[in-house]
């Protein structure tokens, strides 16, 4: 699935952050690159070689960026605040066998947010966690065997 769930805000974001890239970032970087050769011999250049991987990366980025936004959903974000887990809830589990309780949000990596881990809805949790509510068990399989978790809690 190629499908991106993002929030309205995530998707604003990454949008901006694209038109960021792709205007300021490229002169910024095209601007290096001239300056860089400007000082002669390349193949000992190291401001030209370092500018030249930055445009490098920022290109794939540009890429990544271009790829999610055209592939992006926008997730209902009441949903997540409803009972049930959905994309974009925080789930709190404790797996079978441990008495840690650990947090996540349950969406893309694009919605990291601090101190939470990031579990994709198409993954094999995501997948046995939306739908469910406090209170339930749900199995999932993991390269390990299937393990058994318990919905502590759904929401912040």
């Amino acid at each position: 699935m190629t499908d991106t769930q993002l929030s309205q805000a995530t998707y604003d974001r990454l949008r901006t952050e694209l038109e960021d890239l792709t205007t300021r970032g490229r002169v910024e970087v095209a601007n290096r690159i001239e300056a860089a050769r400007a000082l002669g011999d390349l193949s000992e250049n190291g401001d030209y070689h370092a500018a030249k991987d930055d445009q490098g990366k920022m290109e794939a980025r540009v890429r990544q960026l271009e790829f999610i936004l055209k592939n992006a959903v926008i997730v209902d974000e009441t949903a997540a605040a409803g009972e049930s887990v959905a994309t974009g809830s925080v789930v709190s589990l404790r797996y079978e066998g441990d008495d840690d309780v650990e947090s996540y949000l349950v969406g893309s990596i694009e919605e990291r947010r601090p101190g939470l881990s990031v579990v994709s809805p198409n993954s094999p949790l995501g997948q046995a966690l939306l739908g469910h509510s406090a209170g339930d068990t749900v199995e999932y399989e993991a390269p390990s065997g299937t393990l058994k978790v318990e919905i502590v809690k759904v929401g912040e």
